[in-house]
């Protein structure tokens, strides 16, 4: 109270003009302080949706009578599967969702309308794509409601003398790659991007903005180093740190949550290799950008909040707007996560995952060539 006792309200309104006009000059900061809370406004309230609905489906049927077509068209009018394969084998189905282009396979066996006019209750065989539980679990819960409802018109009065009390066929739900529905197994590979995704851009950002602080920048300018040679020696060291974390992750991963590892190691480590390249990339076109640490910083966060919403880590990918989608295709994460998932969970080689490798290595190459073009011009 005695420090308040001699406040001079006009000197501390000089002092608050002064810092207000000094953040005014800071566009950068003032920007972050303006346009974060906008980004999530945005992401959180037009595209997050944790229930997803419109789910790519594959139908292998055996047969194509008036009452599959009717099962079919009822699995879609539930709003939660939209079919875009028809017409495929079983194998091919599986094909489809081993590389994540499907969400669910139904597979319609031979004489099941025979079978279903007899009332013999036959197997209708759903599989599903659970390395996310939560972008399946809405869905799932609609076909058990539509196995008891679903052909109800077509199998009234004598047809339903058989059992009526009984669901006309068996719902076989097939839960691939994680049968338990555990979270973690969707969560803990999705650490590896976050975690290398955010420690990357830091620390490779705040390098240079160290180095231009404390006045090395200067003695490093003075050698004959080319700005190539620069940025790769400046790399090279955060790629070993990135792979010591991605060695305490996947101890951590098999030994505490016990995550299965059905793929090749060798090939998710040169695939966490590409990765961290594109994001070292990244930090380094920040670190010629920003002018202090804390500019290097807030640009990490810029970077990194879209990154984490729209990848799918946090929330279903197909949950979102078509929009929201599209924005995320261009972030390295989404295609990552969508790339570790697979080899833990799934198994997949090379072949299956160069359709989420080349995104990261076209990413890779745009960021590096922008981070060298800009470092060129801090040479001048």
């Amino acid at each position: 109270m005695n420090g308040l006792a001699g406040l001079s309200w006009h000197r501390t309104l000089a002092v608050f003009i002064k810092e207000f006009q000094q953040m005014l000059r800071d566009r950068l900061t003032f920007a972050m302080a303006v346009g974060i809370p906008i980004i999530q406004l945005v992401l959180f309230g037009y595209a997050i949706n944790t229930d997803p609905k419109g789910l790519p489906t594959a139908v292998a049927a055996a047969e194509t009578g008036p009452l599959s077509r009717s099962l079919l068209a009822a699995l879609q009018n539930t709003g939660y599967f939209q079919v875009v394969a028809s017409g495929v084998s079983e194998a091919e189905g599986e094909a489809l969702l081993a590389r994540g282009e499907v969400q669910f396979v139904v597979v319609i066996p031979p004489e099941f309308e025979r079978r279903l006019v007899r009332g013999e209750q036959p197997a209708l065989l759903v599989a599903v794509d659970a390395t996310d539980p939560s972008a399946s679990g809405n869905a799932i819960a609609a076909l058990n409601v539509l196995a008891g409802q679903a052909l109800a018109p077509e199998l009234a009065g004598a047809l339903r003398a058989h059992n009526p009390a009984a669901p006309p066929f068996e719902l076989r739900i097939h839960r691939r790659y994680n049968p338990e529905g555990l979270s973690r197994y969707n969560i803990v590979p999705g650490l590896i991007g976050t975690i290398l995704t955010m420690t990357m851009v830091m620390l490779t950002s705040l390098a240079m903005t160290r180095e231009r602080e404390r006045g090395t920048m200067e003695n490093l300018l003075a050698t004959p180093v080319r700005p190539a040679e620069v940025m790769v020696g400046k790399i090279l060291p955060y790629v070993l740190i990135g792979y010591v974390q991605l060695g305490v992750i996947l101890v951590a991963a098999w030994l505490l949550f016990e995550v299965p590892m059905e793929g090749s190691l060798v090939l998710l480590l040169a695939m966490i290799g590409v990765f961290m390249l594109a994001n070292l990339a990244v930090g380094f076109t920040f670190s010629t950008l920003a002018r202090n640490q804390l500019q290097a910083m807030q640009m990490t966060f810029f970077f990194f909040l879209p990154s984490m919403l729209l990848s799918g880590f946090m929330f279903p990918f197909r949950g979102m707007p078509h929009w929201a989608q599209h924005l995320g295709e261009l972030l390295p994460l989404t295609h990552f996560l969508r790339i570790v998932r697979g080899i833990l969970l799934k198994g997949n080689d090379a072949a299956m995952l160069l359709a989420e490798l080349w995104p990261m290595l076209a990413f890779m190459v745009v960021a590096g060539a922008v981070a060298l073009k800009r470092y060129r011009r801090t040479l001048d």
